[in-house]
């Protein structure tokens, strides 16, 4: 299947001269970054062999070199989400001033445990937050060339990066079959433009994972601190609290690569995404629900319309404003019928 879809997009990248064959090519190459970003996290989880040397092996195949993701930083920053979900102050996932703000929580000042650096909702971060249900799909259609940029970031600093030099190797590798593809596309009378939009389209379509991961946490709670102090914030409650899974039929996993199952995968962070189905139903059983009528205090799987109806939020002020600002909380409909609350703040 993989191999298929690198194959597709090679050949009509590189075999047809149509534009049409070449945008084509493009959606294969982005569709083949999304399935491997599949097996890419099972590596990242130590979740196929089991082996610590051996998965991360293979990662640097499967991570730097085939998709440009830079496994080092992404364990780095992923074990931490896993271990504090959803915390204001810890986790880098739901990180992302002045651009987004998932909670109310986040505007003021506070300090990032993973950046090392104080986040204040500046002039320049209520004016983009004032934007961000409409700034949030394009910035997912360009979101990998951040994680591009956060995995250099991290190979070329003085941070420890166990086989630094072997990733910097094999992501270098992923800059230059990457170029060499695009370079030598026969473009037509869009000469270099069909390249920069071969390059954006086939990002594109990977970027469809980012928004659905951003589904399964932007619209959960958020907290302040470090959680796992009592019996409320045991384990099993704060990955009910913090994920959300996305509801689709099994025919439908291939597509979302086995991580709708949010909740069981931040339940059993190494199980295998093949088994994530089946967990399900031990969860359900857990929680003393099923899938056609689960407990009420959590949904296991909803449209996100209706759980961002539970998880609509009206901010009234900013607490970092210099004047008060008067908020709303707006949907953003998304694919499969699936909605995401995201608050717009009205300056």
């Amino acid at each position: 299947w993989f191999a298929a879809l690198l194959a597709g997009a090679v050949y009509c990248t590189l075999a047809c001269t149509s534009f049409a064959a070449h945008m084509a090519g493009a959606v294969l190459l982005g569709a083949f970054w999304q399935q491997m970003a599949g097996v890419g996290h099972d590596i990242g989880h130590n979740g196929v062999t089991h082996v610590w040397k051996t998965d991360n092996t293979i990662g640097l195949l499967v991570g730097n070199f085939l998709t440009g993701i830079g496994m080092g930083w992404w364990k780095r920053s992923h074990n931490v989400h896993h271990v504090v979900c959803n915390s204001i102050e810890n986790d880098p996932d739901i990180q992302h001033m002045p651009i987004f703000a998932v909670s109310p929580e986040i505007f003021g000042r506070f300090f990032s445990s993973y950046h090392q650096h104080w986040v204040e909702t500046d002039a320049a971060a209520r004016f983009l937050v004032s934007y961000q249900h409409w700034l949030f799909y394009p910035i997912m259609a360009f979101a990998r060339f951040n994680l591009y940029a956060q995995a250099w970031l991290l190979l070329l600093s003085d941070e420890y990066v166990h086989n630094k030099k072997w990733e910097m190797v094999a992501s270098a590798g992923f800059i230059a079959w990457l170029s060499s593809l695009v370079a030598y596309i026969p473009v037509g009378p869009w000469g270099n433009w069909e390249r920069v939009l071969y390059l954006l389209v086939s990002h594109n379509v990977a970027g469809l994972l980012h928004v659905q991961i951003c589904l399964s946490h932007f619209a959960m709670e958020t907290y302040h601190g470090v959680p796992y102090k009592g019996e409320e914030d045991e384990w099993f409650r704060m990955q009910l609290a913090t994920t959300l899974n996305i509801d689709c039929p099994a025919w439908l996993d291939w597509f979302h690569i086995g991580l709708q199952f949010q909740i069981e995968h931040h339940l059993w962070p190494r199980l295998p995404r093949h088994n994530l189905r089946y967990a399900s139903k031990l969860v359900q059983v857990r929680r003393g629900g099923n899938r056609h009528n689960p407990p009420r205090d959590q949904p296991l799987s909803s449209p996100a319309s209706a759980r961002a109806r539970d998880h609509a939020i009206t901010v009234n002020h900013h607490p970092s404003s210099r004047s008060s600002a008067k908020s709303k909380v707006s949907t953003t409909t998304c694919p499969s019928g699936l909605t995401l609350s995201l608050i717009s703040s009205l300056t």
